[in-house]
């Protein structure tokens, strides 16, 4: 029997910096050292593969290529133990004692420059290895070497000053590592406790993790295969589990790309939207792998707040393995896949919205505030979601929605506005005096009725170079149309003008004839730059306290017969004629949702009728 050997090394100067980094930083994901550890053992056996592929001389190549993790409760042990190419004396000293390969010297001076902490920086520099005495107190890494003529070693040490190299006769081709865990750790020696993290962070690792015998990560990483080997019901049963889900993906999106970044990506997009429902606002669900191993379940800073609905993998082998949450949001990488994702998924939505309505329409009317979110808050992507907005206009049947590029073809010759109106229902709307003109004229007038539509189309702006404007107010301009009914002259209109701006004094900024009334008397209209009902309120429901004064401009009809009688009174009978101007501007308001105190108008109706009755 061959006598042991052991050659005991100090750890260079750097190695020594970074342990004492490792073990005695705030660092708050420990458990990540397990993920680093089945990380560097795939990484092992995918090189073994390579390796098997050009070279025949590897020892013993029946073993399996998979990763067996052991908990030994009793013992408070974890082992990591692969198949892959393994190491022999040189490179144990190389890997885990130097830093020629390990990269440590640039992981210590970005440490440095940084002024960050090991949470944020392990993967970066493939020192992984070294999170294992997060956990450890000593730290065994039996190996032996991919060649016929490598030697079994063991590899020990404690972290604190140094490692010593023995002879292991019985080690097997590729690393077992073995945690003798910290009292404070011995967590990490419970089975029920390894299983999560195996499934959390290396569910879908390319080679089988096996735990008591068992395999852990049985769900396959769908997004690095091809499209045409993936059945349906594969990708709903990846949909299922990946996004915890029960019902059916209403779309996806599943592609690859190789620049300006690499991308592998699986993207689902629900059938059901739970803020519908009533639940709060949910957390993002697309998550961020590097290489199938997991980065971030939820990243807040990856895609755009209003996409948070999306499900899926995002997988980039350009990202750093371990970048943290807080450096997300200031990496250009991370920026910069975002954007890509982005603008793929809001090319897919148009390319459904387009291919099959019918289906968009069903899906939109559950997930609309999304894209109306996105409108106000994502400026990047605000013209292409514009495009996957949809309501209903005045030529629209009940119920069936359109677009503004759908609007666009309908407009009449030399019109270059959109025009809109806001209000609580259709019916409410179609029965709106504001929407008079815009018929005789044949004008397409778009109908909001969700509370939150003013903000949108403010955020908005235009569509395709077409103004957006509100007809309830001021500034729309119309061309003249023929109106039957003979008018006021214009004389008579400026005088009734005068009285009625003198008897409303600061409730109204200017009265006039106008273009807007057909049957109608008169018509109040929000100065393009005041609040208008919906914004009132929503302005009153955030604050009780708030107040503020109604002020319109009054557009009347010269041609209607009430107006005209109205021109005659005002000389002939003035106190009727200010009872009756007063009820029309009420009227008004009560047509635009401004009227916040009925007492006045329901005495005035009063005296009124007792005058009609006699």
């Amino acid at each position: 029997m061959s006598e042991t050997t052991s050659e005991k090394h100090v750890f260079q100067a750097e190695i020594q910096q970074l342990l004492d980094l490792v073990v005695h930083s705030l660092y708050t994901d420990r458990e990540i050292f397990l993920r680093e550890l089945i990380s560097n053992a795939s990484d092992s056996m995918e090189k073994l593969r390579h390796i098997e592929s050009t070279e025949k001389n590897v020892h013993d190549p029946e073993l399996p290529l998979q990763v067996v993790v052991t908990a030994d409760k009793e013992a408070g042990t974890l082992t990591i133990q692969d198949h892959g190419i393994g190491m022999n004396r040189e490179e144990l000293v190389e890997n885990l004692g130097t830093i020629a390969h390990s990269g440590t010297k640039a992981f210590l001076e970005a440490m440095k420059e940084s002024g960050g902490t090991p949470s944020s920086m392990i993967g970066q520099f493939g020192v992984g290895f070294y999170s294992a005495f997060m956990v450890a107190d000593e730290v065994e890494v039996h190996t032996r070497s991919w060649r016929q003529e490598g030697e079994g070693l063991v590899w020990k040490s404690d972290g604190k000053t140094g490692y010593e190299i023995e002879d292991s006769p019985d080690a097997q081709r590729g690393v077992k590592i073995v945690l003798k865990l910290k009292d404070d750790q011995k967590e990490y020696a419970e089975d029920a406790r390894v299983k999560h993290l195996i499934e959390t962070y290396s569910n879908f690792v390319g080679f089988p993790v096996l735990v008591d015998g068992t395999r852990v990560n049985e769900v396959e990483a769908l997004w690095l295969k091809n499209k045409s080997e993936i059945s349906e019901e594969e990708y709903e049963e990846f949909y299922k589990f990946q996004a915890k889900a029960y019902d059916k993906p209403a779309y996806r999106l599943h592609f690859a790309a190789d620049a300006p970044i690499a991308i592998n990506a699986l993207v689902f997009v629900p059938s059901e939207n739970p803020e519908r429902m009533g639940l709060n606002k949910i957390d993002p669900a697309v998550a961020l792998y590097c290489k199938k191993v997991l980065i971030d379940s939820e990243p807040k800073d990856l895609l755009p707040d209003w996409m948070r609905f999306l499900k899926g993998v995002i997988d980039s082998a350009d990202l750093p393995l371990n970048i943290s949450r807080e450096s997300m949001q200031d990496s250009a990488l991370v920026r910069k896949l975002g954007s890509v994702i982005s603008k793929r998924v809001l090319k897919m939505f148009d390319k459904e919205a387009t291919g099959d309505p019918e289906k968009w329409q069903a899906f939109y009317k559950k997930f609309d505030r999304f894209f109306k979110e996105g409108v106000a808050t994502d400026f990047a992507n605000k013209e292409a979601l514009a495009k996957l907005l949809r309501f209903e206009s005045s030529m629209t049947d009940a119920g069936k929605l359109t677009s503004f590029s759908e609007y666009v073809t309908r407009m009449n010759d030399g019109q270059e506005t959109i025009y809109y109106i806001v209000g609580s229902s259709r019916e409410q709307l179609e029965a709106s005096p504001y929407l008079e003109a815009f018929k005789k004229r044949g004008l397409e007038v778009v109908f909001f009725t969700d509370a939150v539509d003013e903000y949108v189309v403010e955020a908005l702006g235009e569509f395709d170079g077409k103004k957006l404007q509100s007809i309830s107010q001021g500034g729309v301009d119309l061309d003249d149309a023929e109106v039957e009914g003979e008018a006021l002259s214009e004389e008579e209109t400026g005088k009734l003008c005068e009285f009625l701006k003198e008897e409303f004094g600061d409730r109204v900024t200017k009265v006039e004839a106008g273009k807007r009334l057909v049957d109608s008397p008169v018509i109040a209209l929000v100065p393009q730059d005041g609040m208008t009902a919906q914004m009132r309120a929503m302005m009153k429901a955030m604050d009780e306290n708030f107040k503020d004064e109604v002020k319109v401009e009054l557009e009347i009809n010269p041609r209607h017969p009430l107006v005209k009688k109205l021109a005659e009174t005002k000389d002939s009978n003035p106190d009727l004629a200010k009872l009756v101007a007063g009820q029309l501007l009420d009227n008004s308001l009560i047509a635009a949702g401004l009227l916040e105190d009925a007492r006045d108008t329901v005495r005035r109706m009063n005296e009124l009728m007792e005058k009609a009755m006699g």
